[in-house]
Protein backbone atom coordinates (compact mmCIF):
# COMPACT_ATOMS: atom_id res chain seq x y z
CA UNK A 1 0.00 0.00 0.00
CA UNK A 2 1.54 3.21 -1.52
CA UNK A 3 1.83 6.36 1.42
CA UNK A 4 -1.11 7.96 0.15
CA UNK A 5 -3.23 5.32 0.28
CA UNK A 6 -2.13 4.34 3.80
CA UNK A 7 -3.33 8.16 4.70
CA UNK A 8 -6.25 7.90 3.47
CA UNK A 9 -7.55 4.61 5.50
CA UNK A 10 -5.53 6.15 8.31
CA UNK A 11 -7.67 9.22 8.61
CA UNK A 12 -10.22 6.75 9.64
CA UNK A 13 -9.98 6.22 13.88
CA UNK A 14 -7.23 3.52 14.59
CA UNK A 15 -8.03 1.57 17.56
CA UNK A 16 -4.93 -1.02 18.83
CA UNK A 17 -7.19 -3.80 17.26
CA UNK A 18 -6.59 -6.01 14.68
CA UNK A 19 -10.19 -6.87 14.25
CA UNK A 20 -10.87 -2.93 13.58
CA UNK A 21 -13.09 -2.82 10.48
CA UNK A 22 -12.71 -0.54 7.74
CA UNK A 23 -15.10 0.77 4.88
CA UNK A 24 -16.37 -2.30 2.71
CA UNK A 25 -15.03 -5.16 5.72
CA UNK A 26 -11.28 -4.02 5.23
CA UNK A 27 -9.29 -3.67 7.79
CA UNK A 28 -7.99 -0.19 9.13
CA UNK A 29 -4.52 0.33 9.28
CA UNK A 30 -3.65 0.24 12.98
CA UNK A 31 -0.77 0.50 15.50
CA UNK A 32 -0.54 -3.61 16.53
CA UNK A 33 1.80 -3.86 19.89
CA UNK A 34 4.69 -6.73 19.68
CA UNK A 35 5.48 -8.04 22.79
CA UNK A 36 8.56 -7.08 23.13
CA UNK A 37 9.32 -9.19 26.52
CA UNK A 38 10.40 -6.26 28.95
CA UNK A 39 9.45 -3.19 30.48
CA UNK A 40 12.29 -0.87 29.72
CA UNK A 41 11.81 2.43 27.76
CA UNK A 42 12.66 2.44 24.32
CA UNK A 43 13.34 5.91 23.07
CA UNK A 44 15.65 4.87 20.07
CA UNK A 45 14.30 2.90 17.10
CA UNK A 46 15.20 2.16 14.00
CA UNK A 47 13.51 0.44 11.20
CA UNK A 48 15.16 -1.27 8.86
CA UNK A 49 12.21 -3.17 6.82
CA UNK A 50 8.84 -4.67 7.84
CA UNK A 51 10.79 -7.78 9.31
CA UNK A 52 13.41 -5.85 11.26
CA UNK A 53 13.71 -3.00 13.57
CA UNK A 54 16.41 -2.49 16.44
CA UNK A 55 15.39 -0.85 19.51
CA UNK A 56 17.17 0.78 22.59
CA UNK A 57 16.41 1.80 25.78
CA UNK A 58 16.82 2.34 29.22
CA UNK A 59 19.26 -0.07 31.52
CA UNK A 60 21.41 -0.43 28.51
CA UNK A 61 18.71 -2.27 26.98
CA UNK A 62 19.13 -3.40 22.95
CA UNK A 63 16.62 -5.25 21.02
CA UNK A 64 16.21 -6.74 17.41
CA UNK A 65 13.63 -8.64 15.35
CA UNK A 66 13.79 -10.08 12.27
CA UNK A 67 10.38 -11.50 12.12
CA UNK A 68 7.83 -8.65 11.89
CA UNK A 69 7.83 -8.09 15.62
CA UNK A 70 7.00 -11.60 16.70
CA UNK A 71 10.15 -12.53 18.69
CA UNK A 72 12.76 -10.07 19.87
CA UNK A 73 15.73 -10.75 20.81
CA UNK A 74 18.27 -9.53 23.54
CA UNK A 75 21.46 -8.50 21.91
CA UNK A 76 22.53 -5.69 25.02
CA UNK A 77 25.95 -4.54 25.39
CA UNK A 78 27.83 -6.71 28.00
CA UNK A 79 28.16 -4.59 31.45
CA UNK A 80 25.36 -1.90 29.72
CA UNK A 81 23.41 -2.06 32.78
CA UNK A 82 24.04 1.14 33.73
CA UNK A 83 23.51 3.38 30.66
CA UNK A 84 20.65 5.02 29.27
CA UNK A 85 20.34 4.19 25.50
CA UNK A 86 18.55 6.84 23.79
CA UNK A 87 18.87 6.60 19.69
CA UNK A 88 20.23 3.70 17.39
CA UNK A 89 20.94 3.86 13.93
CA UNK A 90 20.90 0.29 11.86
CA UNK A 91 22.01 0.04 8.61
CA UNK A 92 20.48 -3.80 7.95
CA UNK A 93 19.39 -6.78 10.04
CA UNK A 94 23.87 -7.22 11.47
CA UNK A 95 25.31 -3.39 11.41
CA UNK A 96 23.92 -1.11 14.20
CA UNK A 97 25.61 2.02 15.93
CA UNK A 98 24.08 2.66 19.30
CA UNK A 99 24.36 6.04 21.36
CA UNK A 100 23.85 6.14 25.05
CA UNK A 101 23.15 9.30 26.95
CA UNK A 102 24.17 11.39 29.90
CA UNK A 103 27.19 13.57 31.30
CA UNK A 104 30.85 12.77 30.79
CA UNK A 105 31.55 9.46 30.54
CA UNK A 106 27.73 8.13 30.37
CA UNK A 107 27.42 9.38 26.97
CA UNK A 108 29.20 6.63 24.68
CA UNK A 109 28.82 5.11 21.25
CA UNK A 110 28.47 1.26 20.73
CA UNK A 111 28.83 -0.18 17.12
CA UNK A 112 28.35 -4.11 16.37
CA UNK A 113 28.56 -5.68 12.73
CA UNK A 114 27.36 -9.34 13.84
CA UNK A 115 23.35 -8.56 15.01
CA UNK A 116 24.11 -7.78 18.35
CA UNK A 117 26.18 -10.97 19.00
CA UNK A 118 29.48 -8.87 19.61
CA UNK A 119 29.81 -5.24 20.10
CA UNK A 120 33.05 -2.38 20.14
CA UNK A 121 32.37 0.27 22.10
CA UNK A 122 33.89 3.00 19.54
CA UNK A 123 33.57 6.40 21.32
CA UNK A 124 33.49 7.25 25.41
CA UNK A 125 33.30 10.95 26.02
CA UNK A 126 35.93 12.31 28.47
CA UNK A 127 34.24 16.14 28.64
CA UNK A 128 32.63 16.66 31.93
CA UNK A 129 30.75 19.30 30.06
CA UNK A 130 29.36 17.45 26.93
CA UNK A 131 26.36 15.25 27.00
CA UNK A 132 25.33 13.45 23.98
CA UNK A 133 21.77 13.56 22.76
CA UNK A 134 20.99 11.89 19.30
CA UNK A 135 23.00 10.19 16.28
CA UNK A 136 21.98 10.07 12.63
CA UNK A 137 23.78 8.90 9.50
CA UNK A 138 24.08 10.22 6.07
CA UNK A 139 24.97 6.47 4.77
CA UNK A 140 26.45 3.65 6.17
CA UNK A 141 29.94 5.21 6.55
CA UNK A 142 29.23 8.94 7.60
CA UNK A 143 27.20 10.29 10.55
CA UNK A 144 26.82 12.72 13.68
CA UNK A 145 26.32 12.84 16.85
CA UNK A 146 25.41 16.04 18.69
CA UNK A 147 25.93 17.11 22.76
CA UNK A 148 24.36 19.95 24.36
CA UNK A 149 26.40 23.17 23.96
CA UNK A 150 30.25 22.87 25.13
CA UNK A 151 31.79 26.48 25.87
CA UNK A 152 28.80 28.23 24.33
CA UNK A 153 28.50 26.11 21.14
CA UNK A 154 26.85 22.69 20.45
CA UNK A 155 29.60 19.98 19.97
CA UNK A 156 29.72 17.94 17.06
CA UNK A 157 30.78 14.83 16.80
CA UNK A 158 31.90 12.69 13.16
CA UNK A 159 32.38 9.36 11.79
CA UNK A 160 33.53 8.54 8.19
CA UNK A 161 34.31 4.88 8.76
CA UNK A 162 30.45 3.64 9.61
CA UNK A 163 31.13 4.55 13.79
CA UNK A 164 33.85 2.89 14.11
CA UNK A 165 35.85 6.10 15.25
CA UNK A 166 34.84 9.20 16.19
CA UNK A 167 36.59 13.24 15.85
CA UNK A 168 34.94 16.39 17.52
CA UNK A 169 34.47 18.83 14.57
CA UNK A 170 35.83 21.92 15.09
CA UNK A 171 33.19 25.00 16.74
CA UNK A 172 34.12 27.45 14.35
CA UNK A 173 31.00 27.02 11.85
CA UNK A 174 28.46 26.36 15.04
CA UNK A 175 25.90 29.39 15.70
CA UNK A 176 26.85 30.34 19.65
CA UNK A 177 23.94 28.99 21.92
CA UNK A 178 21.40 30.71 24.07
CA UNK A 179 21.40 30.47 27.65
CA UNK A 180 20.04 26.81 28.87
CA UNK A 181 19.64 25.54 24.79
CA UNK A 182 19.79 22.00 24.73
CA UNK A 183 18.54 18.86 22.27
CA UNK A 184 16.22 16.43 23.67
CA UNK A 185 17.06 13.37 24.17
CA UNK A 186 13.43 11.78 23.70
CA UNK A 187 13.48 10.21 20.29
CA UNK A 188 16.52 10.19 18.53
CA UNK A 189 15.20 12.50 16.08
CA UNK A 190 17.02 15.54 17.60
CA UNK A 191 19.53 15.37 14.97
CA UNK A 192 18.47 14.06 11.42
CA UNK A 193 19.74 14.12 8.17
CA UNK A 194 18.29 13.59 4.59
CA UNK A 195 20.74 12.80 1.87
CA UNK A 196 24.61 12.97 1.29
CA UNK A 197 25.13 16.34 3.40
CA UNK A 198 22.04 18.03 4.61
CA UNK A 199 21.65 17.69 8.67
CA UNK A 200 19.16 19.28 11.04
CA UNK A 201 19.68 20.06 15.03
CA UNK A 202 16.43 20.47 16.88
CA UNK A 203 16.51 22.38 20.31
CA UNK A 204 14.42 23.71 23.24
CA UNK A 205 14.94 24.85 26.70
CA UNK A 206 16.22 28.76 25.98
CA UNK A 207 14.15 32.01 25.04
CA UNK A 208 13.70 30.61 21.63
CA UNK A 209 12.73 27.00 20.21
CA UNK A 210 15.84 26.99 17.29
CA UNK A 211 16.48 24.29 14.70
CA UNK A 212 19.81 24.53 13.15
CA UNK A 213 21.19 23.63 9.25
CA UNK A 214 24.57 22.07 8.12
CA UNK A 215 24.21 21.34 4.33
CA UNK A 216 28.23 20.17 4.74
CA UNK A 217 28.02 17.24 6.83
CA UNK A 218 28.32 19.29 10.34
CA UNK A 219 31.52 22.14 9.39
CA UNK A 220 28.88 25.59 9.12
CA UNK A 221 25.57 25.56 10.35
CA UNK A 222 22.92 28.00 10.30
CA UNK A 223 19.99 28.68 13.10
CA UNK A 224 16.56 29.84 12.29
CA UNK A 225 14.05 30.57 15.49
CA UNK A 226 10.39 28.59 15.02
CA UNK A 227 7.25 28.94 16.18
CA UNK A 228 7.13 26.25 18.71
CA UNK A 229 7.24 27.34 22.11
CA UNK A 230 9.92 27.35 24.35
CA UNK A 231 11.12 29.68 27.46
CA UNK A 232 11.58 27.12 29.93
CA UNK A 233 13.63 23.64 30.03
CA UNK A 234 10.92 21.39 29.32
CA UNK A 235 9.73 23.03 26.37
CA UNK A 236 11.30 23.20 22.39
CA UNK A 237 11.38 21.34 19.59
CA UNK A 238 12.05 17.74 20.26
CA UNK A 239 11.87 15.83 17.06
CA UNK A 240 12.16 17.27 13.01
CA UNK A 241 12.27 15.00 9.85
CA UNK A 242 12.66 16.07 6.54
CA UNK A 243 11.39 13.87 3.27
CA UNK A 244 14.25 15.94 1.54
CA UNK A 245 16.47 18.26 2.06
CA UNK A 246 13.80 20.87 1.30
CA UNK A 247 10.69 20.26 3.43
CA UNK A 248 10.61 19.57 6.62
CA UNK A 249 8.38 19.09 10.18
CA UNK A 250 9.56 20.06 13.65
CA UNK A 251 6.81 18.56 16.75
CA UNK A 252 7.19 19.57 20.12
CA UNK A 253 6.10 21.34 23.09
CA UNK A 254 6.15 20.84 26.95
CA UNK A 255 6.70 17.25 28.07
CA UNK A 256 5.42 18.03 31.24
CA UNK A 257 1.75 16.22 31.67
CA UNK A 258 -0.04 18.84 33.41
CA UNK A 259 1.44 21.58 31.16
CA UNK A 260 -0.43 22.85 27.24
CA UNK A 261 1.41 22.65 24.22
CA UNK A 262 0.11 25.02 22.28
CA UNK A 263 1.36 25.73 18.77
CA UNK A 264 3.29 22.46 19.15
CA UNK A 265 4.30 21.74 15.14
CA UNK A 266 5.94 23.95 12.57
CA UNK A 267 6.48 23.27 8.54
CA UNK A 268 9.34 24.70 6.47
CA UNK A 269 9.84 24.09 2.67
CA UNK A 270 12.85 25.58 2.59
CA UNK A 271 15.35 23.22 4.11
CA UNK A 272 14.58 24.77 7.93
CA UNK A 273 15.21 28.65 6.89
CA UNK A 274 11.70 29.70 7.54
CA UNK A 275 9.18 27.94 9.86
CA UNK A 276 5.20 28.27 9.75
CA UNK A 277 3.22 27.02 12.63
CA UNK A 278 0.35 23.79 11.74
CA UNK A 279 -3.15 25.39 11.28
CA UNK A 280 -4.42 22.30 13.20
CA UNK A 281 -2.22 21.08 15.46
CA UNK A 282 -1.88 18.12 17.36
CA UNK A 283 -3.58 17.98 20.65
CA UNK A 284 -0.54 17.90 23.42
CA UNK A 285 2.91 17.68 23.64
CA UNK A 286 4.84 15.11 20.55
CA UNK A 287 8.33 13.62 20.87
CA UNK A 288 8.61 11.79 17.63
CA UNK A 289 7.60 12.29 13.73
CA UNK A 290 8.63 10.74 10.67
CA UNK A 291 6.95 11.16 6.92
CA UNK A 292 5.21 7.81 5.65
CA UNK A 293 7.22 5.75 2.79
CA UNK A 294 6.59 6.97 -0.57
CA UNK A 295 4.44 9.99 0.22
CA UNK A 296 5.01 13.99 -0.57
CA UNK A 297 2.13 14.95 1.94
CA UNK A 298 1.61 12.63 4.64
CA UNK A 299 3.42 11.68 8.20
CA UNK A 300 3.13 10.52 11.64
CA UNK A 301 4.09 12.35 14.79
CA UNK A 302 3.62 10.18 18.58
CA UNK A 303 3.90 11.40 22.39
CA UNK A 304 2.58 10.02 25.46
CA UNK A 305 -1.04 10.37 24.59
CA UNK A 306 -1.13 9.61 21.17
CA UNK A 307 -0.48 9.85 17.29
CA UNK A 308 -0.88 12.55 14.84
CA UNK A 309 -2.04 11.96 11.51
CA UNK A 310 -1.09 14.75 8.52
CA UNK A 311 -2.07 14.25 4.74
CA UNK A 312 -0.85 17.57 4.17
CA UNK A 313 2.69 18.14 4.61
CA UNK A 314 2.36 19.17 8.17
CA UNK A 315 -0.18 21.90 7.74
CA UNK A 316 -3.10 20.17 9.69
CA UNK A 317 -3.26 17.08 12.12
CA UNK A 318 -5.78 14.41 13.42
CA UNK A 319 -5.42 12.30 16.21
CA UNK A 320 -6.05 8.39 14.66
CA UNK A 321 -4.50 6.56 18.22
CA UNK A 322 -3.93 7.42 21.77
CA UNK A 323 -1.52 4.62 22.76
CA UNK A 324 1.59 6.42 24.43
CA UNK A 325 4.94 6.21 21.89
CA UNK A 326 7.82 8.16 22.57
CA UNK A 327 9.32 7.43 18.65
CA UNK A 328 8.41 6.96 15.33
CA UNK A 329 9.70 5.41 12.07
CA UNK A 330 9.33 4.29 8.85
CA UNK A 331 10.84 1.85 5.77
CA UNK A 332 11.41 2.24 2.03
CA UNK A 333 9.09 -1.20 2.03
CA UNK A 334 6.18 0.50 3.16
CA UNK A 335 6.91 -0.14 6.77
CA UNK A 336 6.10 1.56 10.42
CA UNK A 337 7.40 1.01 13.80
CA UNK A 338 6.59 2.77 16.91
CA UNK A 339 8.36 2.26 20.42
CA UNK A 340 7.78 3.86 24.35
CA UNK A 341 7.49 3.39 27.49
CA UNK A 342 6.91 -0.06 29.68
CA UNK A 343 8.36 -1.52 27.09
CA UNK A 344 5.91 -0.84 24.86
CA UNK A 345 6.61 -1.69 20.77
CA UNK A 346 4.05 -1.45 17.51
CA UNK A 347 4.30 -2.06 13.83
CA UNK A 348 1.25 -0.23 11.60
CA UNK A 349 -0.77 -3.54 10.42
CA UNK A 350 -3.34 -3.34 7.62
Amino acid sequence: MCGLALAATLTAPAQAQAHDQGPGGGKVPHWELKDSGTDVRFRGLSAVSRNTAWLAGSKGTVLRTADGGRNWRNVSPPGAAELEFRDIEAFDSRRAVVLAIGEGEASRVFRTEDGGATWTESFRNTDAKAFYDCITFFDSRHGLAMSDPVDGRFRILSTSDGGRSWKVLPSAGMPAAQTGEAGFAASGQCLVSSGPRDVWLATGGAARARVLHSSDRGLTWTATDTPIPAGDPARGVFAVAFRDRTHGIAVGGDYRADQASPQAAATSRDGGRTWTTAGTLPPAYRSGVTWLPHSRTSALAVGPTGTDLTTDGGRTWRTVDTGSYDTVDCTPDRACWASGEKGRVARLER
